[in-house]
């Protein structure tokens, strides 16, 4: 009997080394399989600019990170750069599903119809869009939008320039009254608004006699425009300068100026080490490295793909200490983590004002002291631009909740538009 035992306990533990041996062989099998899948299939990338757009060059550094770190060979690997918001769009998807890519990936907000023809037109691609809004009520199983929190960078960036100010406030170089940051912007859209106004929350929480003017160019890449709108800034008492626009026009004013600047989708402290203090950007490689993996296994890719600190999509540059105040990266740390634990929160309706007028904040509604209590954004595009949801959650405005794009667009208190004509 005990030899009967002691034979079956042998037995039992041979088959279970077998089965644990045949299970870890299935996983790296499956593991092998999808590197495989990744490594076989052709990729097409469409941008709106070329190398010499911060822009641009943020994106295409992210794309060739991702395809790197799944094995993608150089020559299934096709980039389109240059290619204009209109009808170029669709012949470059034609052209590189001619060339047999099963994955195109395009980089510009106004790509977005064209990639949407696209999609109709060849079922058996996949296609994904940056910074789009139609995807969810598309229902196309082949197109997908994506973007990140950026507002959080932003956020976090505008803490640095909160930091900066206080630093020039206490040497004496301004009142704290005075205390104007100028912001160089490409149109009024949702994406703009939302990114302009965190970066004024992140500046304001720690300086909070801090107002900012806005200005905006119409373009998303005019060097001469954006350096002309940041001397205009600095000449109407502007004390530190920030962006949303993709030249080194803004930044390059400021080095010639020697005043402040906090850049966006990468450092420019080679060219400006005087002035330079951080930059957010959306790291993309993650997003890419994940619908590309997608496509190549034959899975589903999620239709509104947001990024957080937390993927490593948002992140900040190297804080630039021959500009910055001193403890600004100490800041930037604890809030970051504040930012991932959700107790800070971007836009927590606390911390700003609203003014409602007929033209002007015209869905939301505030309690006595203006404090945004609810607002109806406009997430479901449509031709009307109406609003149809309910963005105010738990006491704050619940960016990229409902989509992945931004659709804060609410004009607060504190911030002064200069020009309005770039919607």
């Amino acid at each position: 009997m005990k030899l009967a035992k002691k034979f079956i306990a042998v037995l039992l533990s041979v088959l279970f080394v077998v089965a644990a041996f045949a299970g870890c062989s299935g996983g790296t099998a499956e593991k092998d399989n999808g590197e495989a899948a990744s490594t076989n299939i052709k990729v097409g990338f469409i941008f709106l600019h070329d190398e010499n757009s911060t822009y641009d060059k943020n994106f295409i550094n992210g794309a060739d990170a991702a395809c790197k770190a799944l094995g993608i060979p150089a020559e299934n690997i096709i980039k389109k750069t240059n290619i204009p918001e209109g009808q170029e769009c669709l012949d470059a998807c034609k052209d590189l599903v001619d060339m047999g890519c099963t994955f195109i990936f395009a980089d510009s907000f106004g790509h977005e119809d064209y990639l949407i023809e696209a999609a109709q037109k060849y079922p058996n691609v996949q296609f994904c869009h940056a910074t789009g809004t139609k995807a969810h009520t598309e229902n196309l199983p082949n197109y997908h939008n994506a973007f990140a929190s950026i507002y959080e960078g932003r956020f976090l960036a505008g803490i640095a320039a909160g930091m900066k100010l206080n630093e020039m406030i206490e040497a004496g170089e301004f009142k704290a009254e005075d205390a104007k940051i100028g912001y160089v912007g490409a149109f009024t859209y949702a994406e703009v608004i939302s990114g302009y106004t965190s970066f004024y929350l992140g500046a304001k929480s720690v300086c909070p006699t801090a107002t900012m003017e806005v200005t905006f160019t119409g373009s998303w890449y005019d060097e001469t425009a954006e350096k002309e709108a940041a001397t205009k800034l600095i000449s109407k008492g502007c004390k530190l300068i920030s962006q949303h626009a993709d030249s080194m026009g803004a930044p390059t004013a400021c080095e010639n100026a020697g005043v402040p600047n906090v850049s966006y989708n990468g450092s420019t402290v080679s060219a400006c080490p005087n002035t330079f203090i951080v930059s957010s950007r959306i790291d993309w490689a993650p997003y890419l490295e994940y619908a590309i993996t997608q496509a190549a296994k034959g899975e589903k890719i999620d239709v509104d793909w947001t990024g957080t600190l937390s993927t490593n999509s948002v992140v900040l540059t190297e804080v630039n200490g021959q500009a910055a105040a001193k403890g600004t990266q100490e800041a930037i740390d604890k809030a970051t983590e504040e930012l991932k634990a959700g107790t800070l929160k971007v836009y927590d309706t606390s911390t700003f004002t609203v003014t409602v007028t007929d033209g002007k904040n015209a869905n939301a509604k505030v309690d006595a002291d203006g404090h945004l209590t609810s607002y109806m954004a406009d997430v479901d595009t449509d031709a009307a631009y109406e609003a149809d949801t309910e963005a105010v959650k738990d006491g704050a405005f619940s960016e990229s909740e409902f989509r992945s794009a931004p659709y804060f667009d609410l004009q607060i208190d504190g911030i002064d538009l200069l020009d309005v004509n770039f919607g």
